[in-house]
């Protein structure tokens, strides 16, 4: 039985909260070159996901992406400059899982103008 799992969480640094209400994609690269979407949710009051992204056997090697929907999540904070065209829209995170046993946190300091991303734990 698999131990491993991926996990995110997303702070808006803007004004040193959880990011509420903020829509995360992940996908994962195929063979063939696509991004297939394995799982679509959104963030909970504390800014995480109510489950793991991956875990047990769904916890595989591979390239992986978390596409953050900061755009929208900014807009409805109404924040994030001119409504048609913020800055950010999309933040996409690409990573690798190497080792299907781990834990992968990757988490997501955003702000309307920039963000940062690192392994966490």
């Amino acid at each position: 039985m698999r131990s491993g799992r991926l996990t995110t969480h997303v702070l808006d640094v803007s004004c040193g909260r959880p990011a509420r209400g903020m829509g995360v994609e992940l996908r994962r690269l195929t063979e063939s070159g696509a991004w297939e979407l394995l799982k679509s949710a959104v963030t909970n009051d504390d800014g995480r996901l109510d489950e793991p992204l991956l875990a047990g056997e769904a916890m595989q090697a591979g390239r992986y992406e978390l596409l953050f929907l900061a755009g929208a999540y900014f807009r409805s904070e109404g924040a994030g400059g001119d409504a048609s065209y913020p800055f950010l829209e999309e933040v996409p995170v690409r990573f690798g899982i190497g080792d299907p046993q781990a834990h992968y946190h990757v988490p997501l300091l955003a702000a309307p103008g920039g963000y940062s991303t690192y392994r966490g734990s």
